[in-house]
């Protein structure tokens, strides 16, 4: 396939697959049958399963295009490799959908509009509603996520642990900063000039990291509630996890030592250290102790890892005018749990 070739369709549905056979079972049908060959082609791109995903895959689904890699270079380095391979392949866009996610009717429709209408938009995401309960927001994005001064994420639908359920109020399509990766739909150049995923995090806030980076280069990121996907989440860390706890702390330090100037970073991360020193006194007193430690091991690991970053940009998005909320106060002192 190349870029000149019209008669194919512009967007690829990347699902990334690593032994994930019975998630294969229980979404790729709804992705199937919901997206519209005219719109998307569809892709499974396999980590180098050990279990009989993609054998599975070729008995019961022969005409799902794939990808296969030799080994398992995790959900960061295998999304950037199938970037490249489907710029080859001359993919305008490619929509990063997790296996676990099931579609409505005509989702990637709004989404591939959206993009084309707004060239300056280099990511975008759908609204995310809970497979389990599908009345409320999903946890991993709802209806576009935010930022706050401090650098804690949040998002329209959802504020730390408070999800909202959907009356159709975060229906409007909305410039967000950041769009999640449960369902990213990236324009493929703007993710590849953005250098992609950064492979070092592992796990939590690629994304969020990846939308800041496409910012910092004069792109948009937005949210088109006008599609609709079903994400089952919790797949990989369930939130009592300890390793969860250290992955969420240890990469939201790398994420704002590496996007925020030199005027604002020592401050932002000085005031950080204070905070997440609450948040290990709270884990403390409430005897979570595992809890407790990931968030100094955390902090411990991220000095040694800030030296991976030598530059850093000039603009700072985090400190803007109007000033950015804060959902710690706003949260715990002012009670407020919804969006606003």
């Amino acid at each position: 396939m190349t870029s000149s070739d019209t008669s194919l369709p512009s967007t690829a549905v990347v699902i990334l697959n690593w032994n994930g056979e019975k998630l294969l079972a229980e979404f790729l049908p709804s992705v199937i049958s919901n997206t519209s060959a005219a719109d998307a082609t569809i892709i499974v791109a396999d980590n180098g399963s050990t279990d009989n995903s993609v054998m599975w895959l070729s008995q019961n689904y022969p005409d799902v295009k794939t990808i296969l890699f030799d080994k398992n270079h995790g959900y960061a380095g295998g999304y950037n490799l199938v970037a490249e391979e489907c710029k080859r392949r001359g993919y305008k866009y490619v929509m990063m959908l997790n296996s676990d996610v099931a579609p409505t009717q005509g989702w990637i429709a709004p989404l591939i509009d959206y993009m084309e209408h707004n060239p300056e938009c280099g990511a975008c995401q759908p609204k995310i509603l809970s497979y389990r309960d599908r009345t409320k927001f999903e946890y991993a994005g709802a209806s576009g996520g935010y930022i706050d001064r401090n650098g804690y994420p949040f998002c329209r639908g959802r504020i730390f642990d408070s999800i909202e359920h959907d009356h159709g109020q975060y229906d409007s399509i909305a410039e967000v900063f950041w769009a999640s990766g449960a369902a990213l739909m990236v324009r493929t150049s703007d993710y590849i000039s953005a250098g992609g995923l950064d492979k070092a995090f592992f796990a939590h806030m690629e994304e969020i990291d990846l939308c800041w980076r496409m910012q910092l280069m004069g792109k948009k990121i937005a949210v088109v509630p006008q599609s609709v996907v079903y994400h089952l989440g919790g797949g990989s860390l369930d939130a009592k996890n300890a390793r969860k706890t250290y992955l969420n702390f240890r990469n939201n330090l790398l994420m704002l030592h590496k996007n925020l100037p030199d005027s604002s970073r020592k401050s932002t991360l000085l005031r950080r250290r204070l905070l997440d020193t609450l948040a290990w006194s709270k884990y403390m007193v409430t005897l979570k102790f595992k809890h407790a430690s990931a968030i100094f091991r955390a902090h411990r690991d991220f000095a040694k890892m800030r030296r991976l970053y030598a530059s850093h940009p000039d603009c700072d998005l985090l400190h803007t005018t109007p000033p950015r909320p804060n959902i710690i106060t706003d949260y715990y002192i002012k009670g407020i749990k919804k969006w606003h």
